[in-house]
């Protein structure tokens, strides 16, 4: 720990001087009247400002596009207007409808830092087809959030020479700094026929896009006023019938309300009363071997949507080496009891927003009683609260502190965590950190974290740290199940960039790790060895090889594990991935040493314009002290999506589970949604969930029936949800 506190305090005394490209500028020019969002270049464009001066990210690094991109922007008072021109020839552009990251096609965006922080930006995305699709850039580009949903307008237009999108952006739709006399912008496009990725900013390869290093948007002509009553109004109905026993059916009508709010251009209030999340698919299927708690990730767009403001500094998109702690675990609130019912969710509510450096956020939910049967006893869940407070300051340009307490009340019961977190960030590294201390009544711990990371065009350097208190109990409220445990773990290695030929990038790695636990009173401890290599073509492999000492439940021995990866989209049309693995580790789902294997991948495939299929298959292979296997346990999820027009989707996926010991399908789970979002950010639901398996049964007579796969659970719902936007 004095190691990680004595590189905190070196790096704390650099001087950061990271900020918007003043060589990369745009002038935003205002108009008197609105645009026609309709993919046709009217002549009010030639007023515009345009840049042109793109440049390839993949799959030539540094080179010019194979095809020009003209972007140009435009303002009224209401909304500001950008215009992507992307030329190329007719039979090469891929306007495929469905969702953006379901095989989107040719796909451009703009993105906006509005408030000049170098951390954080909107994207919007519109393929040529006209889906569109927007998000969050967080962290100066490191991660970021799918759930935020805008208001705001984009079209599209094919031409024999290259398609036009348009985007109308509303300002009441987005926060922003008023007194700002510039932004940050980047353009981007994505062409699948040549696998290129372009962008107007220029960014190193090793780092990735960095919105620090953003292009400028000159605000010198006009400044965003707009304050309107911003105040959106979703009131929710819903009917849901539910399969009883003897093919009977309760049907239910009910009814729920969402607001959101921005009183300014920097605080958001969020409120959802009685929720029904039935759109929502089930939660895949989940093998775990291990003694800690499977870990689910929350789907409740109430909860995802802005959900960083209480997340703790450090998470790393598309990386799982560091992870800072999960203390708000959000999956906790209206969870799912032992019985398979849930806790019902009664009312939540948010604030989020700014003031200058500061970020602040504020939450709030209430959660019913709900009676339940666990192993035949009938127990009781208590009406609870749940709150957080997070606050959070820039410092140092890109870098942040911030201090988060989450909590959960009961009667009689009192749970809680407090945390000090931060990061210190440059261009191409980050060094995390938090320190946090739990409170369940009257017992509590400590719990710390730290992990480090840095990338550049020749090393790769990473480094994390965990310890977890023995009683740092926080399952009532997040996710840290390794209670009475300390990591470390180090890795190094060179890495490769090559600005011709099949090959990418190459990584090739080692380094060593420790890993103690209370209970068993020991350290493991072993090495790591690794080769990453990306081809220019769209694929890609990993092998990693992990060898060392463990002890569990008194029994030690030698660990070791071999993963495989590997990840293939070489057609604009089809995406698979393929992984794998051998290890000898303890198996405490059956309490002895035994060796362990896992294979499996997922493949999608966009067979016509409209409709994706794919599925995922997994197959894990459990040994026996004898060296023989015990059982082979099988899992697919094949799945379609149907888009027959923008905005209307059908979706199918059936779940099943297979068990070689019993030689028969265990379970299976099917999900089926339409969905239409008919209006901006209003949807009609309808969705249908069922579970069978071969749970046991017993007939009037109390006499257990034979073991027959039935329908365990069955449920339909339909569900509509209208904005009114004031």
């Amino acid at each position: 720990m004095k190691t990680i506190l004595l590189i905190i305090i070196l790096l704390s005394s650099q001087v950061f001087s990271l900020g918007q490209s003043d060589s990369k500028q745009l002038l935003l020019k205002k108009i008197d009247h609105p645009i026609k969002i309709d993919g046709i270049i009217e002549a009010v464009w030639s007023k515009a400002d345009s840049v042109s001066d793109f440049i390839q990210f993949q799959p030539f690094y540094g080179e010019k596009p194979t095809r020009r991109t003209v972007s140009k922007v435009l303002t009224t008072d209401k909304s500001l207007y950008c215009l992507i021109i992307s030329y190329d020839e007719i039979d090469n552009i891929q306007n495929f409808t469905g969702k953006l990251d379901d095989f989107g096609g040719d796909v451009v965006s703009i993105m906006l830092d509005t408030f000049g922080d170098n951390r954080t930006a909107y994207k919007f995305a519109v393929s040529a087809s006209g889906v569109k699709s927007d998000s969050r850039l967080l962290d100066d580009g490191r991660n970021r959030d799918y759930n935020w949903d805008g208001i705001w307008f984009a079209d599209s237009k094919i031409y024999p020479w290259g398609f036009v999108v348009e985007i109308e952006i509303p300002y009441k739709s987005i926060q922003y700094d008023q007194s700002l006399n510039k932004w940050g912008l980047d353009f981007d496009r994505w062409r699948p026929a040549g696998t290129e990725d372009i962008y107007w900013g220029e960014y190193e390869q090793s780092e990735g896009q960095r919105i620090s290093k953003f292009g400028t948007l000159l605000l010198n002509e006009f400044k965003p006023t707009v304050s309107g009553l911003n105040l959106e109004i979703y009131p929710v109905g819903i009917a849901k019938a539910t399969f009883l026993e003897n093919g009977k059916y309760d049907v239910t009508p009910s009814a729920g309300i969402d607001i959101f709010y921005n009183p300014s251009e920097k605080l958001t209030f969020q409120l959802t009363a009685n929720p029904d999340f039935a759109q929502i698919e089930a939660d895949p299927y989940n093998f775990n071997i291990s003694r800690y708690e499977t870990y689910f990730r929350e789907k409740r767009q109430f909860f995802t949507e802005g959900n960083e403001v209480f997340s703790p500094a450090g998470r790393q998109r598309n990386s799982g080496f560091y992870r800072p702690l999960e203390l708000f675990y959000s999956r906790r609130i209206g969870k799912q009891l032992p019985d398979g019912t849930e806790v019902p969710l009664i009312l939540g509510t948010k604030a989020f927003g700014r003031i200058n450096d500061y970020e602040y956020g504020g939450f709030l939910a209430l959660t019913g009683e709900k009676d339940y049967l666990e192993d035949g006893e009938k127990l009781t869940e208590k009406k609870s609260v749940f709150v957080s407070v997070r606050i959070k300051k820039q410092i140092m340009e890109n870098s942040s502190v911030g201090l988060l307490f989450v909590g959960k009340h009961s009667v009689n019961n009192n749970y809680g965590v407090l945390d000090i977190d931060g990061a210190f960030r440059g261009s191409n590294w980050q060094l995390a950190y938090q320190a946090a201390r739990s409170f369940k009544n009257d017992k509590g711990d400590f719990a710390l974290s730290a992990g480090f990371n840095q990338i550049t065009k020749s090393w790769v350097n990473l480094f994390k740290s965990r310890y977890i208190g023995s009683e740092f109990d926080i399952d009532q409220i997040g996710y840290v199940p390794w209670r009475g445990t300390g990591e470390l773990v180090g890795i190094v290695g060179p890495r490769f960039e090559y600005d011709k030929g099949n090959v990418r990038t190459m990584f090739i790695y080692g380094g060593g790790y420790l890993n103690w636990e209370k209970v068993d009173n020991y350290s493991d401890y072993g090495a790591v060895l690794g080769y990453n290599i990306n081809f220019r073509s769209n694929w890609g492999l990993e092998f990693t090889l992990v060898g060392g000492k463990a002890k569990d439940n008194d029994v030690y021995y030698p660990f070791y594990r071999v993963n495989f990866n590997s990840w293939v989209s070489t057609s604009p049309k089809w995406y698979g991935n393929i992984r794998g693995g051998y290890s000898k580790t303890y198996n405490f789902s059956r309490d002895y040493l035994a060796f362990y294997s896992w294979g499996g991948g997922s493949f999608s495939w966009k067979a016509l314009d409209i409709l994706t299929i794919g599925t995922s298959l997994n197959l894990f292979i459990e040994g026996n002290p004898k060296n023989e296997i015990e059982d082979i346990t099988f899992n697919a999820r094949p799945y379609f999506s149907l888009t027959p027009i923008h905005d209307l989707n059908i979706n199918m996926y059936a779940d099943n589970v297979y068990f070689q010991s019993t030689d028969k399908l265990e379970q299976v789970i099917i999900g089926f949604l339409f969905s239409y979002n008919f209006s901006p950010k209003s949807w009609i639901y309808f969705a249908i969930n069922e579970v069978r398996d071969r749970t046991e049964r017993y007939d009037q007579f109390d006499n257990l029936l034979p073991r027959k796969i039935h329908v365990k659970n069955r449920a339909g719902v339909f569900k509509i949800r209208y904005l009114y936007y004031f």
